[in-house]
């Protein structure tokens, strides 16, 4: 909390949900018996300001939510939680957050502002309804069978390619090379120069449509983004998905199979970029010569997720460094939600071939792991199959809703290249194909068969209908009234004109734009490049030799520092205003959804 507090320019829109602040605020305001004039002298701030703020309509700078916290007696954490303080302020945010639905607002209702008057059970009534309207307005075009078949079908093509593919490689490496990257882990000033490159500015912003990642705007050349990590994928990746489609020029997907293939694609590209070909395989077959592969060490000297380095991995496994090998992620109860194969592991499968849903054998080392006396550690394991003995390291990868357990795993012959080879944990698994862990022993089943009434966890995702539309699940007309509300401040209007040259950006300023390798413009220092990460004054630089005992050394600053902290290289903390330069204005398009 020190250094979030240390940083009085840094807003708090990617902290927390400025509709849940307020109604905390406001909560902790008449707890304490205060008016918003009251709370105001001791902050030293309007009480209209104190309004907009409890409304949900402003953020306060961080010095100011300090005073806040010291007036109210509470710590700083406590004003930082993202749960509303009770039931009626949930209702509150709820209904806010649904008047704001484009759906909603098709009925042509007057904004409805809740005052204390307004009982609980009428507010549910509102929204029960809303719901409702909701639902009716979703409805479904395909039943899961389409997506199952296409993702079985899209994770043959990979196996065959070995999840290999070139074109998107050159043209990562293409994109990397017009931008001046010259090894490491990714810079924030690369990233952004990789914007302006593609001829877009950045935007990220706090009202973008629910069911997103991105949005670009392809009439004004925009890219909008919301600050938030969504699983494995922080705003630095899900930014690079978006430049992913239109390096690869994806067009509109003509049915769900291209919408799957073309959000593959865009991942790989993101995954290519963030690990560079070029810098990641001399870096693996070090390793390899050293025996010391670890996807543990390809994440931290690549600043990325420790998801997406066993992902980076298997793309360069089998090309690179003649290895097969199989990923798997998948929950606590064994549920599977993402693999990829190409060394003859038999994963489950339906009739379709799809392993999407299906249940991992007890005795695999992504269910092993969650066993383990500490969880959140690197587990290694050896697994003898029906096809054979296989090596795996998992380890249990913590997020918002679930924590989910990411595999890579190799056979036995080419478990003599990893770190961790030396385990003594093994195990024997019959399954798919034989009795194992599926069924009850006899003796049990007998004992128990026709006493047992369970209540089955219903998974209704199972039943539901695919969404409609070119890109399922995206609500259109969300989209379309976010464009609209942000087009309005677009400089110069896309009249027509011709658009400005880069040194003439923006027209009426007094100053000349800086290129990106130039920013911040105000920045008193010379940027810093890739290898001299973090700047004075943050931590120590990792020196090129260093290296934990026991560990293989890091060629480069990998995003962590001796602590095991994240660098802000990850997650682009300081994008809170569009950066670089739109030298292509004007130029008209359509919108596209991540």
């Amino acid at each position: 909390m020190a250094t979030l507090l240390g940083e009085d320019s840094l807003s708090l829109s990617n902290e927390l949900d400025l509709l849940a602040f307020g109604q905390r605020l406001r909560h902790l305001r008449k707890a304490r018996g205060f008016t918003l004039s009251e709370l105001g002298e001791r902050v030293g701030r309007a009480p209209s300001q104190l309004s907009l703020m409890e409304n949900g309509k402003r953020e306060p700078k961080l010095s100011l939510l300090k005073a806040l916290a010291d007036a109210l007696g509470v710590p700083v954490e406590e004003m930082l939680r993202r749960q509303a303080p009770n039931r009626r302020a949930q209702l509150e945010i709820a209904l806010e957050e649904a008047q704001r639905d484009p759906i909603y607002a098709s009925l042509g209702l007057p904004h409805l502002k809740v005052s204390a008057r307004v009982p609980n059970d009428v507010l549910e009534h509102v929204l029960g309804l809303y719901q409702e309207l909701r639902r009716r307005a979703a409805k479904g075009t395909a039943t899961p069978e389409e997506a199952r078949v296409a993702n079985a079908e899209l994770r043959r093509r990979m196996r065959e390619r070995d999840n290999y593919f070139p074109e998107i490689e050159r043209q990562a490496a293409a994109a990397l090379e017009a931008v001046g990257y010259r090894g490491g882990a990714l810079s924030q000033s690369t990233v952004l120069a990789l914007v302006t490159h593609f001829g877009y500015t950045l935007h990220t912003v706090q009202d973008l449509p629910r069911t997103v990642r991105s949005l670009t705007d392809q009439r004004n050349r925009r890219i909008y983004l919301k600050r938030e990590q969504l699983g494995m994928h922080t705003p630095r990746t899900i930014l690079l998905q978006a430049l992913g489609h239109l390096a690869l020029g994806h067009a509109k997907p003509r049915d769900f199979a291209d919408f799957l293939r073309q959000r593959v694609e865009a991942n790989y590209f993101a995954a290519a970029v963030l690990v560079p070909e070029t810098s990641a395989v001399p870096y693996l077959l070090e390793a390899k010569s050293e025996r010391s592969l670890s996807v543990e060490d390809l994440r931290d000297v690549f600043a990325v997720s420790y998801e997406m380095a066993a992902h980076r991995f298997t793309n360069l496994a089998t090309h690179h460094l003649g290895l097969r090998c199989h990923f798997v992620r998948n929950d606590a109860g064994g549920i599977i939600y993402k693999a990829y194969e190409n060394d003859g592991i038999l994963l489950p499968a339906d009739e379709q071939g799809a392993i999407e849903g299906q249940r991992m054998c007890l005795q695999w080392s992504g269910r092993q792991v969650f066993t383990s006396p500490d969880r959140f550690s690197l587990y290694y394991q050896y697994s003898d199959t029906p096809t054979g003995t296989y090596w795996c390291v998992a380890h249990v990868d913590p997020s918002r809703e679930r924590d989910f357990a990411i595999t890579l795993g190799v056979p036995y012959k080419e478990s003599r290249w990893f770190r961790g080879r030396e385990t003594t944990n093994r195990t024997k698994s019959n399954c798919p194909t034989g009795e194992c862990c599926r069924r009850p022993p006899k003796e049990l089943a007998e004992r128990w068969e026709g006493y047992v009434w369970p209540s089955a966890r219903a998974n209704s995702h199972v039943l539901a209908a695919l969404p409609p539309g070119s890109f399922p699940g995206v609500d259109e007309a969300d989209v379309y009234g976010f464009l609209e509300r942000h087009a309005a401040d677009q400089w110069p209007p896309t009249s027509g004109r011709r658009p400005v040259a880069a040194d003439q950006w923006p027209p009426t300023s007094s100053r000349r734009p800086v290129a990106a390798d130039q920013w911040p413009p105000t920045s008193g220092r010379r940027p810093v490049a890739a290898d001299q990460w973090p700047p004075a004054g943050s931590r120590r630089p990792v020196a090129a030799a260093w290296g934990p005992t026991g560990r293989r050394p890091a060629r480069s600053y990998g995003g962590r520092g001796l602590d095991g902290g994240r660098s802000s290289l990850g997650n682009l903390d300081v994008l809170d205003k569009p950066y670089g330069v739109d030298v292509r204005n004007g130029t008209r398009g359509r919108a596209r959804a991540a």
